[in-house]
C-alpha cells in the first residue's frame, strides 16, 4: 500500500514540476531545445563503416578479395544500397 502512495505522490510531483516548466513561452522553448540536442545527440550521422572498401574488396584488402571470390557479395551489395 505504501509503494503505491509513494508512486503517486513521485507522479504528482513531476506533473507539478513539468507543468511549472511549460507555463513561461521561454522556460517551454528551452525544454524544447534541451529536448531536440538530446534527441540529435543519438542520432549519429557518420556510422564509421568503410564503405568505400566494401564497394571495391579488392584494393587493399586481400581477405575481402578473397570472400568475393569465393561468392560473397554482401559487401558490394551493401555498397551499392547505400550509394543510391
Amino acid at each position: 500500500m505504501r509503494k503505491r502512495n509513494i508512486l503517486s505522490l513521485a507522479g504528482a510531483a513531476g506533473v507539478a514540476t513539468l507543468s511549472y516548466m511549460l507555463k513561461d513561452k521561454s522556460r517551454r522553448d528551452n525544454v524544447k531545445n534541451k529536448f531536440n540536442n538530446i534527441k540529435k545527440s543519438f542520432k549519429k550521422q557518420d556510422t564509421g563503416l568503410p564503405i568505400e572498401e566494401a564497394g571495391d574488396p579488392g584494393k587493399d584488402n586481400i581477405e575481402n578479395a578473397d570472400m568475393v571470390a569465393e561468392g560473397s557479395q554482401f559487401g558490394v551489395n551493401y555498397y551499392n544500397k547505400v550509394k543510391k
